[in-house]
């Protein structure tokens, strides 16, 4: 039996943090699924289609070991797509004490709902502090991004469009 797990996320865009979990985490599954979500609370910046290029793109870049699968789902319950694909593992990177609070609840549901369950991975400290909303004000107001995204991700934000 393979153990799979499912990494899920706006990731819009994907940061150098993402990267840090997703390879972390594909160290320690059979299969790891990155999954770019739709969230209705949030307006995007990216098209969800040009959000998993950049993931693939940025995972090939990092090289990151591995078997990988980017996708997008937004149709039904997270935990649907689980079931779907076999996973028994949701992944979610928490930066503070606030993201635990905002991904506790969600996780208890999850649990009871489809018995999947959620593990939570602390970033490298040096990624604690960046959140795909912060690069976004950032490269609106026209400030470099490349510290905090992957170069894929750098370099579509800094194209002309």
């Amino acid at each position: 039996m393979s153990r799979i797990a499912v990494v899920p996320g706006s990731f819009d865009p994907v940061t150098k943090g993402h990267l840090d979990v997703i390879s972390r985490a594909a160290r320690l599954f059979d299969q790891l699924h990155v999954v770019v979500v739709h969230n209705p609370e949030k307006s995007a910046m990216l098209p969800i289609a040009k959000r998993v290029s950049l993931i693939q793109e940025s995972l090939d870049d990092a090289r990151v070991q591995g078997d990988v699968v980017v996708t997008a789902w937004s149709v039904g319950l997270l935990v649907d797509y689980c079931t779907d694909v076999g996973a028994s593992v949701l992944v979610k990177g928490v930066r503070s004490q606030i993201d635990v609070a905002y991904e506790t609840p969600m996780a208890i549901v999850n649990r009871n709902l489809a018995n999947v369950e959620t593990i939570f991975m602390l970033p490298d400290p040096a990624n604690a502090h960046v959140s795909s909303s912060l690069v976004r004000q950032v490269a609106a107001l026209g400030g470099d991004v490349s510290p905090y995204v992957p170069r894929a991700v750098s370099t579509y934000l800094t194209s002309p469009k």
